[in-house]
């Protein structure tokens, strides 16, 4: 190999690294605490076009999108709330992993709890019904016909 086409792959492969460093998002945020508040709420936001992956997650277009707008809601000063209102209003319900509480989700919040309990009755009435009560004790004519049954047994027994 010459040494023109080994300073030429040296060049070439110096300059790989900088390929990564153009799909990687770098953003500046003015405090540490946004910085904060960005990874929670990427991470509490649905991607709209992927099935189960965050925006944080999620490489489509729209999920970069949405980084965006949340990067410059962040530094405009939005809060949280402001924030998710506005996605919601935009993507609808879908967008947030928590939906909030209303009349549309409130057996979605529910169910678990009301699960757990009828999980917890069932349980209760299967083993009530396995409960064995104490057997009532033997009269005066069944504690004398079994002690000559055991009398012959023990008869019959010894050699």
């Amino acid at each position: 190999m010459s040494v023109s086409r080994a300073g030429f792959l040296w060049a070439l492969l110096s300059l790989l690294p900088l390929a990564a460093w153009g799909v990687i998002e770098t953003y500046r945020f003015s405090s540490p605490e946004l910085e904060a508040r960005y990874h929670s709420l990427s991470q509490e936001l649905r991607c709209p076009k992927c099935q189960n992956q965050n925006i944080a997650d999620s490489n489509a277009p729209i999920a970069r999108d949405l980084r965006v707008v949340l990067y410059e809601q962040l530094e405009a000063g939005a809060s949280d709330d402001e924030i998710l209102d506005f996605m919601v209003a935009r993507y609808g319900e879908f967008v947030r992993y928590r939906p909030g509480v209303d009349r549309n989700t409130a057996l979605l919040w529910v169910s678990p709890a009301l699960l757990l309990l009828l999980g917890a009755l069932g349980l209760l009435w299967h083993f009530k019904g396995r409960r064995v009560s104490s057997p009532a004790p033997l009269t005066a004519q069944e504690r004398e016909k079994l002690e000559r049954l055991m009398a012959q047994t023990s008869g019959e027994a010894d050699p």
